[in-house]
């Protein structure tokens, strides 16, 4: 109910615990609403891949622990929600900063459980009542995977050029290309990733032959 009352914008949801990440994440799934996950027990590569689909647009959401309150690459959020409150003030001052880096501004919400008391290094805050609002859409995008990065000489252009002349997308349908050093992620219309991921798999790029998948 909360994230249907903030509406269709890219924010953090923080937990304490990786155990309420799973509980709501399998909520989050059963309702068809697309997210991350990024905790401490995760693989790494699970962690990078989680962040690379919030940066395409893939997701709007990520669930996390206070592993994500400080460092991470991640754009301008529109808001962060408490899902549980921080034990303590730094926490608390880490985890709203999210949403003001760079001059951009965002909403830091707190959902307060009734006969919870707040702990004192929380000010004052105002108080919405939750309205009734609809499920957001899915993401217009997908996230393809592809087997070849920058050590392989290949570039943002050789990935463009190929999505758009073999894959026959056009500049409308490709989105965000994001180039690791071993691999690289391309956000494609959803309605297109699919076919995309088929008809491309296997192709050259430079001189290596890379594989690609939807993630």
């Amino acid at each position: 109910a909360a994230l249907k009352h903030i509406g269709p914008q890219p924010g953090i949801v923080f937990c304490n615990y990786k155990d309420t990440i799973r509980r709501v994440s399998d909520y989050l799934e059963e309702n068809g609403i697309g997210h991350g996950c990024f905790y401490g027990g995760m693989e790494q590569i699970d962690r990078e891949r989680a962040l690379v689909k919030f940066r395409n647009g893939t997701h709007q959401l990520i669930i996390a622990t206070d592993l994500a309150a400080r460092g991470l690459d991640i754009p301008e959020l529109g808001f962060i929600l408490h899902y549980q409150l921080p034990h303590r003030g730094e926490e608390f001052t880490h985890r709203n900063g999210r949403t003001a880096r760079m001059h951009a501004s965002g909403t830091a919400y707190l959902l307060q459980w009734e006969k919870e008391a707040l702990p004192d290094f929380i000010p004052e805050a105002e108080v919405e009542e939750l309205q009734p609002a609809e499920t957001p859409d899915p993401s217009p995008w997908r996230t393809l995977y592809i087997s070849g990065g920058r050590k392989d000489k290949i570039s943002k252009g050789d990935i463009a050029g190929a999505f758009m002349k073999q894959g026959k997308l056009t500049k409308d349908e490709l989105g965000v290309i994001e180039l690791k050093q071993d691999c690289a992620f391309v956000a494609v219309q959803a309605a297109k990733a699919d076919q995309a991921a088929e008809t491309l798999n296997n192709i050259r790029l430079k001189k290596k032959k890379v594989r690609v998948a939807v993630v």
